[in-house]
């Protein structure tokens, strides 16, 4: 038992007073009538307040007062986490559990009827006439797994997609299992930021493996290009923003010292990890193709409409920005209104919703698009799902116009600026789950067919 006491929360009360005094002002020995600790006099109300005019003279004073409290030290942020609205929560899940609910019967569907059915069909055919009279996925078996065209751009968009997911992965369960307090405000980012450097290791290598599957042979140009492509273009927009700010003397610039930081961060940590993860991933077997790729590529043919590239994978990024939506305003909310965000929980499950989704439409429209014997699906799989950032920013400019009243054109600037490197962080992440689970579900149907 000690004298000494904790704060565990403050209450404001602001007044407006007109202060007066007797005799001349002296910073230290003037005693103001209207608020004298000495005469016990204490502002308790507005009913004589301060009017505003040009060169008059204005008093400002606080006064402090302690009361005890029941609360206790490890429940003094109680009153900013309880949730009031946890229904909204639970009904976005649900929400979002019907969606993957659909998907995942849609993906049944396929993988056990209509492939299974697909496949024993495929397997009985005897003569070569029935097998010329077939159509379908089978058909352009020896042009799927034909190399895309900008193949390098996939294989270092999707290295950073898997830096993405694994920085978030591991940021969750830290915040989930409570280690990330929001007593300690920052600890979110800084976290993000040192998982986001030490990933570079899984880009580098899932970056290279990719490469070598198609047969690339200058693992360093690939390794370069996923350590600085991403997180270049990214640093390169967040230091004209704070560039913006800087112009505005404003206290929330970052400062030099910790640009140069996170400079050391990249340059020094993250760049040599993707090389030794690109290193180790080159020197990997390189992932065999199921089935051989012709010479001449096979002529796809008119497609229907509603297979349109555009049209298809525009739809295919509804669902799974439909699965996070609700959950985004309250992040928008807490970032740009300065509320507290702090149930991890719900975001945990919301994000494996997320990545069920994005998985589950990108094998759905993958399967379709096979079928209509167009066999160009290395990077539709990625821009399908990923199209969900698209719907990301436009949702963003929205909550702008109807939730925020910024007025000033540098705070506009700066909103856009931070919600386009969001959108483009989403993207990543949401076309490289896409892509993976096209590649396994490809493989996966090839793989089950006998090939003549």
């Amino acid at each position: 038992q000690t004298d000494s006491a904790r704060i565990v929360g403050f209450e404001v009360k602001p007044f407006s007073v007109k202060h007066e005094y007797e005799g001349e002002w002296s910073d230290k020995k003037t005693r103001l009538t209207s608020c004298d600790p000495h005469a016990k006099r204490t502002v308790t109300s507005s009913n004589n307040p301060q009017e505003v005019e040009e060169k008059q003279e204005i008093i400002f004073t606080y006064d402090v007062e302690f009361q005890e409290s029941d609360v206790k030290w490890a429940s003094r942020w109680d009153t900013y986490l309880l949730m009031s609205d946890d229904q909204i929560h639970w009904f976005s899940i649900v929400n979002s559990l019907m969606i993957v609910l659909f998907l995942s019967g849609m993906v049944a569907m396929i993988m056990l009827r209509t492939l299974y059915r697909d496949i024993s069909r495929y397997n009985e055919l005897e003569t070569q006439e029935e097998a010329q009279e077939e159509t379908g996925w089978k058909l352009v078996h020896g042009d799927v797994f034909r190399p895309p065209i900008h193949s390098d751009l996939l294989c270092v968009y999707t290295g950073t997609g898997v830096q993405c997911f694994g920085m978030i992965v591991v940021m969750m369960m830290f915040a989930v299992l409570g280690f990330l307090s929001p007593s300690n405000r920052g600890s979110l980012m800084t976290a993000m930021l040192f998982l986001w450097v030490f990933m570079g290791l899984f880009a580098g290598y899932a970056s290279a493996r990719l490469y070598k599957m198609f047969k690339g042979t200058e693992w360093r140009k690939i390794a370069v290009r996923t350590a600085f492509l991403f997180p270049g273009s990214v640093a390169t927009l967040f230091f004209i923003l704070n560039a913006l700010i800087w112009g505005q003397k404003s206290s929330g610039a970052v400062p030099f010292g910790t640009m140069f930081a996170l400079a050391f961060l990249w340059f020094g940590i993250s760049v040599p990890l993707v090389f030794v993860g690109s290193y180790v991933g080159f020197k990997k077997q390189v992932i065999e193709d199921p089935v051989k790729t012709n010479k001449i590529p096979r002529q796809i043919p008119e497609q229907a409409w509603y297979m349109n590239p555009i049209f298809s994978i525009l739809i295919g990024g509804i669902l799974p920005f439909g699965a996070v939506f609700i959950e985004l305003f309250f992040i928008l909310s807490s970032i740009w209104l300065h509320q507290f965000y702090y149930i991890f929980g719900f975001l945990f499950i919301v994000f494996i919703i997320l990545v069920v989704t994005c998985a589950e439409i990108t094998v759905v429209l993958c399967y379709f698009q096979l079928c209509s014997e167009d066999y160009l699906w290395w990077w539709r799989s990625y821009l399908t799902s990923g199209s969900s950032a698209l719907y990301l920013f436009l949702y963003a400019t929205f909550y702008f116009f109807t939730k925020l009243e910024i007025t000033k054109p540098v705070s506009g600037i700066l909103y856009f600026g931070y919600m386009f490197i969001a959108s483009y962080a989403f993207f990543v992440l949401t076309g490289t789950i896409g892509f993976y689970a096209c590649f396994w579900f490809t493989r996966l149907i090839y793989s089950s067919v006998k090939i003549d």
